[in-house]
């Protein structure tokens, strides 16, 4: 029987089809399902390569041993250089582990390693490798960045750059889906070659200890490109994104630490830039005396962080109200503003909303609901917050408020700042210290909280 030259790929999951479907049949999702050359299959009589073969030859068996008997490293983790990028890793880079970095154009992901290549290979033989730029290039932007005299490679075969890094400690592919395999017959970037190509990097860092980052492209629905097997394998996932002036770096996934954690970087002329105070960063040019604006204090893995979250809540001339948000859930948003309508009395379907987080920081945390509310009753009512007003604490459909952990250090961290006064859950409040200077409300409903929060 005559072997098929193609088959269909599915780039959530990675499983093979025989004929196109509208639906994958393993993940459900919609037209997912991608054409691709078939690998040739091995003759009827041919050796089966062995389990665990790879292209850099075959392994042996190995008996499993009890988890106590495995030896570690002294030292399993190294600093990266920059320390924003060692929190989100959870404490530095792992030996031997593979690291997927993923964002918009243009948001600085090859910037960044650029300059931890530098910063590493001060201790470390470091390879980056390049398949979009040719050596040259690298070299004028690794003057740009001050990346010093590292190994630079311009290859986008993938058996050249296992060969280059054998020997190598830390390997840079920038990107994924430039990176192409002989023996596989489609074209870079597509399923198979992808997941290939990302299968073998990661025996490299297995099977050698080579330390492996990899950037990978995202398409125009936010998601990294190429299958979804990709964030399976390798050891974390990083994404990159922010406005035009201020980056952040959060990770989606860690085997090595928390996924709360985030990294603010600043671009500039040199490159990148850490913030290592990223609420006086959002703060800077705050206006006061000005209706529809409160200050959010978040917890970004173990630091708390303080943002400005915007409303502006104005009658629409169209028959049916927009609604815009930005930096918040949007689904959540409009949860808040059903309870808003039900709980305080505040009608808003007339109203265009628009509710947005100055400084492009994204905030997933329920801690995030009181301040969004209170920025949207000032703005329906017009009536300006106390400048020196932080807030925070989940929003139930009763109109409750539920009490967020930490609360401790995020009254510090607003003490720190200036803020005088917050509002926060009567809830497990009961025996908490309260910095000096500092007025703490503690309410239990939403409406208690809009008679703390304004003036009159």
């Amino acid at each position: 029987m005559k072997q098929r030259a193609t088959a269909f790929f599915c780039s959530e999951c990675g499983n093979e089809f025989a004929k196109w479907m509208g639906k994958c049949p393993a993940c459900s999702a919609w037209n997912s399902l991608v054409e691709a050359p078939v690998e040739p299959t091995p003759k009827k009589g041919a050796k089966a390569a062995p389990s665990g073969a790879s292209s850099g030859g075959t392994i042996g068996y190995e008996p499993p041993v009890k988890l106590s008997s495995i030896r570690l490293a002294e030292e399993t983790r190294f600093p990266t250089g920059f320390d924003e990028l060692d929190r989100v890793l959870g404490g530095g880079a792992v030996a031997g582990s593979l690291c997927l970095i993923a964002g918009e154009p243009g948001i600085g992901k090859s910037t960044l390693l650029m300059q931890v290549c530098g910063s590493l290979a001060k201790r470390h033989t470091v390879l980056y490798n390049s398949g979009e730029e040719s050596a040259r290039q690298l070299r004028l932007r690794g003057e740009r960045l001050g990346a010093g005299d590292l190994l630079v490679l311009a290859q986008t075969e993938l058996e050249g750059v296992l060969e280059a890094a054998r020997n190598a400690d830390i390997l840079v592919v920038d990107s994924i889906q430039t990176m192409r395999r002989n023996d596989l017959a489609s074209a870079p970037g597509s399923v198979a070659q992808v997941r290939e190509c990302a299968m073998s990097l990661m025996r490299l860092a297995k099977e050698n200890g080579v330390t492996v980052f990899l950037v990978g492209h995202i398409n125009k629905e936010g998601a990294i490109a190429g299958p979804k097997v990709l964030e399976h394998m390798v050891d974390c996932v990083l994404y990159f994104e922010g406005d035009k002036q201020l980056r952040v770096l959060r990770a989606e996934k860690n085997r090595f630490g928390s996924t709360h954690e985030i990294g603010v970087f600043e671009m500039a002329d040199e490159g990148l830039r850490e913030v290592p105070s990223p609420s006086e960063t959002l703060l800077a040019g705050r206006p006061l005396n000005v209706s529809g604006t409160c200050v959010a204090c978040v917890m970004e893995g173990s630091r708390p962080v303080l943002a400005e979250i915007q409303a502006l809540v104005t009658p629409t001339p169209f028959p049916s109200p927009r609604r815009t948000v930005s930096g918040l859930e949007y689904n959540r948003a409009m949860l808040l503003l059903a309870v808003l309508e039900k709980r305080a009395g505040l009608y808003v379907g007339n109203q265009d909303v628009y509710l947005n987080v100055v400084g492009g920081l994204r905030m997933g945390e329920p801690a995030a609901d009181l301040p969004a509310l209170l920025a949207l009753v000032s703005s329906h009512k017009d009536n300006p917050l106390p400048g020196d007003l932080v807030a925070f604490g989940e929003v139930g459909l009763a109109g409750e408020l539920r009490s967020v952990p930490f609360i401790e250090r995020r009254l510090s961290e607003a003490c720190r700042l200036g803020f005088r006064t917050a509002v926060i859950p009567a809830q497990g409040t009961k025996n908490l210290i309260i910095p000096d200077g500092m007025h703490v409300a503690r309410v239990k409903t939403l409406r208690e909280a809009c008679g703390a929060g304004f003036r009159g």
